[in-house]
């Protein structure tokens, strides 16, 4: 045999293949950010054309939210049975034909079916290519890839919105958004097809009848010398399921990761939902908030990429940690008010900084602990069950306030939720598997 596949490309250069494999998914999570966020650009339409009250509208723009969280756990669980490429695809699907559903309601329920049927495809979307972008980079790029990955989330969002703006702005139909969003997906399934073949280390992992020509295929496609037989397993092949994610060998994982993420989000969508409102409060008028709110994702963008350039030297762990520890810190901060809307500004950018870095750390290291069986279903497990906190953030901080707590007092215990984390992802024993 010519040695292990998954040596070859964990030591090896990126090859082009591998190149294209991983950008094409960072595309892919930047048109997740824009989906998701598709309904808030079309939100003032829909309300001014249908005349619906803000509560049902909060119930659509919350549908997405339910679905990704489902789509995360169910999907990521079946990209570990049936592999990252076909769940790849077939989310593209189920965001392409959601998208077209949407511009095509004609009413509040249709329209929030629509988009809860969006979102199971969004989320099993950023489970499937999390997984997928880890086992197609060398060790030298893989936190930094698997960090970007994430990244293009935030950057779709940002992209995604100066784009329906000038959309909108000329065509001043909500459905055009929508319409927008279904072409640019249906536009990636061709790229997806013919760029992404499915994982060596899922192949290997999981060895379907025919895994050796599909991984030989892939090989050499890669340029790298084909393998005579599939390399023989580590140890009793692991079942993809739920109940190995509480197994005993991965039980304690599973519980500590899915604590940080709660604990970290519920930081982060604190300050994606509040900043806004306590900065009018601060004396600001409204446009001034919102530009502000941009600074929160512009500085989220930019943590994500330079904490991930600098993983690349340094331990991965004590970055997240430290990142999650300065996100407390800088949240506090903001939260005792300022007069001075340029160190406003430079604040939030701040804590965007390192809120959402700490977010983002948090894909690689779950790429190193689960193994490749397990890697997509477990990652999906935590973001899924995790993104709790994105719900349960903004109505802690609604909660505290009305009881009367003042603005500093409630950001510091909002901040703690990156205390939480970070010492959550502390308590992560070292990883037992290379995979």
């Amino acid at each position: 045999m010519a040695g292990d596949p998954r040596t070859a490309i964990a030591q090896r250069p990126m090859r082009a293949l591998q190149i294209v494999a991983v950008a094409l998914c960072v595309t892919l999570n930047a048109l997740d950010g824009f989906d998701v966020l598709a309904i808030s650009f079309a939100a003032p339409g829909i309300a001014a054309e249908w005349g619906i009250e803000r509560v049902a509208l909060g119930v659509v723009l919350s549908m997405e939210l339910i679905g990704m969280a489902v789509g995360s756990v169910l999907l990521g669980g079946l990209s570990d049975r049936l592999g990252r490429r076909p769940v790849i695809l077939a989310c593209l699907l189920v965001m392409a034909s959601g998208m077209l559903l949407a511009a095509l309601s004609g009413d509040v329920l249709m329209l929030a079916i629509t988009r809860l049927y969006t979102g199971l495809g969004i989320g099993g979307m950023l489970a499937a290519t999390s997984a997928m972008v880890a086992e197609y980079s060398n060790d030298r790029r893989r936190d930094l890839n698997v960090m970007l990955n994430i990244a293009g989330y935030s950057a779709g969002a940002i992209i995604g919105g100066l784009i329906a703006s000038t959309l909108l702005a000329a065509t001043g139909d909500w459905r055009a958004v929508f319409l927008l969003g279904a072409g640019m997906t249906a536009a990636l399934i061709p790229f997806a097809w013919f760029w992404l073949p499915e994982s060596i280390e899922f192949l290997i992992a999981r060895r379907p009848s025919n895994a050796l020509v599909r991984v030989n295929r892939t090989l050499a496609r890669l340029k790298i010398e084909p393998a005579t037989e599939l390399p023989a397993p580590s140890g009793p092949v692991q079942k993809a399921s739920f109940t190995a994610l509480f197994s005993p060998a991965y039980r304690r994982v599973t519980i500590l990761l899915t604590l940080a993420y709660f604990a970290q989000i519920l930081s982060f969508y604190y300050l994606q939902k509040w900043t806004a409102k306590l900065v009018v409060d601060m004396g600001f008028d409204a446009a001034t908030a919102a530009r502000v709110l941009v600074c929160v994702s512009v500085g989220g963008l930019l943590g994500a990429v330079i904490l991930g350039l600098i993983a690349q030297r340094a331990p991965l762990k004590p970055i997240v940690i430290g990142s999650m520890l300065i996100a407390f810190a800088s949240i506090t901060v903001f939260g005792m008010g300022h007069s001075e809307i340029g160190v406003l500004a430079v604040i939030v950018a701040i804590a965007g900084f390192f809120t959402n870095g700490g977010v983002v750390g948090m894909y690689p290291i779950m790429a190193r602990t689960f193994p490749a069986a397990l890697r997509a279903g477990g990652t999906g497990f935590v973001i899924g069950v995790g993104r709790g906190g994105s719900a349960v953030g903004p109505i802690l901080a609604g909660g505290l306030f009305s009881a009367g707590a003042g603005t500093p007092l409630v950001s510091m215990v909002m901040g703690g939720g990156a205390v939480a984390a970070a010492l959550f992802i502390a308590l992560l024993p070292r990883p037992t598997t290379s995979d």
